[in-house]
């Protein structure tokens, strides 16, 4: 089959080991890139996934090595670049990493505030499989499940990528080898540690035409269902994007390399699910260049549009090679990464980018790193509240890592958790300098809310809203949510009670 993008290969290798310059922008005054973390090692090395946001206002996140047993950390960093490293994964006297080695994934928050992620390998079971964990804001880890506790690894093997919380509350995710046929698995998993296996990839025979390998998570839908993709399989043998629902049904959207040259794209690394309604994702390989990569955007019936090719400039100095996904920001654009090009020159296909996307398609180099600053940035970007972006790159400074932050002079906004819910509903916002909110709207009705701290409020969903923005007022002004929040009516089923019923309907 295929062999997946040099790039992820080294990663994969390099987990397996464990075991065993700004660029101009249209307006320069606002926008301002700092290295926050150089990465030494002992505080963590070589980070593989996007940061996330916590209660306390602080970012969160993992590496794939370092710590003080050298098999991953998983750390705190304030906005200004102090960190903490709260746990050193294989910490635990077992011969096969027990608490999991090599969180590849990252974390995700919780809606219950704790967050919850993966290890690539370790794990009770072998050491082979890895863990799915959770862990507290203060470094509590408990290990919830280890793959391969079934007879040849019918469970899942290796979890690359990390989770995403279901509006069930459950979590779903994706092993990228084992299964019933080997090529891999979708799971979902409760808070409490009961793993249920979706879908096995594979499942219609090598060369696996439903796909194969799925190193990327999964995103929930309007619809309920989730999307995702392979980075393997398919009619082509170059990935393919699915959607798969509540009982494990799974339709292949879309199959890479549709044409010769695979103008289409080659290798997808994930999706988003942006405002238009549309899924929008990136390619490591293929595009109208061959080599560069591209954006596309799919509809949730699979008809795929090719945004934007890398290499459509001279020596790719528009970046190549895109290893993460996008982000969509409060701006509407979407902002993301590539793991080469750019007009860095002090490495081997220069050291990657940052970029600003329109919805149209028009690409704007943010930043070309040049080593100095970090090499091959290979996570997604994080929005953080007060508007400006976070980043990692896996090697540069001492080839062991940094986090970086950029601001492109967007404004600070609010986020709920959940982002849905009924009248009644207790919902967090997040945000920044939010102690002395003075009123709290869902699409414009007035709600109850008790100001936890800085960071965080809670707020009950009023009676008589409707889907719309959550604001908040505060002395410096209002903030607004990124995404609407979905008030379900009380009539209406959950997107999860949705997604059960058409999955009847389906197989009747």
């Amino acid at each position: 089959m295929h062999r997946p993008s040099t790039r992820r290969w080294t990663l994969m290798f390099a987990a397996a080991v464990l075991l065993t310059v700004l660029a101009p922008r249209m307006s320069p005054a606002l926008q301002t890139f700092k290295t926050l973390v150089t990465f030494n090692g002992t505080n963590g090395r070589d980070p593989t996934a996007a940061l996330v946001q916590g209660l306390d206002g602080n970012l969160y996140g993992t590496t794939m090595a370092g710590g003080s047993k050298s098999d991953g950390t998983f750390f705190k960093m304030t906005s200004t670049g102090a960190l903490t490293t709260l746990y050193s994964f294989c910490s635990r006297n077992h011969p096969y990493c027990a608490d999991g080695a090599s969180p590849t994934g990252g974390v995700v928050l919780g809606t219950d505030g704790d967050f919850y992620g993966t290890t690539y390998v370790g794990g009770a079971s072998s050491g082979t499989g890895g863990t799915v964990f959770k862990v507290s804001s203060t470094g509590t880890l408990t290990t919830l499940y280890s793959f391969c506790s079934e007879t040849n690894c019918a469970d899942g093997q290796y979890v690359w990528a990390g989770l995403v919380e279901g509006d069930d509350g459950n979590f779903y995710g994706t092993t990228a080898y084992g299964g019933t046929h080997t090529w891999g698995t979708v799971f979902e998993i409760t808070p409490a540690g009961s793993l249920t296996t979706l879908y096995s990839f594979c499942s219609q025979g090598y060369p696996c035409p439903d796909g194969a390998v799925p190193m990327t998570s999964v995103v929930q839908g309007d619809d309920g269902e989730f999307y995702g993709t392979t980075d393997m399989g398919g009619a082509y043998d170059r990935g393919t994007v699915f959607r798969i629902n509540a009982t494990g049904t799974l339709t292949t959207l879309y199959s890479f390399c549709a044409q010769k040259g695979c103008p289409d794209g080659s290798g997808p690394t994930g999706l988003i699910a942006a405002s238009d309604g549309n899924f929008y994702g990136t390619t490591s390989s293929g595009g109208a260049h061959a080599v560069g990569g591209t954006i596309f955007s799919i509809t949730p019936a699979g008809s795929l549009t090719t945004v934007y090719s890398f290499c459509s400039q001279p020596h790719c100095t528009d970046g190549e090679n895109p290893g993460a996904g996008l982000i969509q920001a409060t701006d509407g654009n979407f902002y993301g990464s590539t793991n080469a090009g750019g007009t860095g020159d002090s490495c081997f296909h220069a050291c990657g980018t940052l970029f600003e996307m329109t919805p149209s398609g028009v690409l704007t180099t943010l930043i070309s790193f040049d080593g100095t600053d970090g090499d091959r940035p290979s996570a997604s970007l994080v929005q953080a509240t007060s508007g400006t972006f976070y980043g990692t790159t896996y090697s540069g400074i001492g080839d062991v890592g940094t986090v970086f932050s950029l601001s492109v002079g967007l404004g600070p906004f609010i986020q709920t958790l959940p982002t849905s819910g009924k009248v009644g509903a207790r919902v967090r916002i997040l945000g920044t300098y939010l102690a002395e909110a003075s009123s709290v709207t869902f699409n414009g009705v007035p709600a109850t809310f008790t100001i936890a701290s800085q960071s965080e409020i809670t707020a009950t969903v009023p009676s008589g809203a409707t889907t719309g923005n959550v604001q908040v007022v505060t002395p410096g002004g209002t903030l607004t949510s990124n995404v609407p929040f979905q008030v379900i009516q009380q009539h209406q089923p959950s997107k999860a009670a949705y997604r059960s019923a058409r999955s009847s309907d389906t197989s009747d």
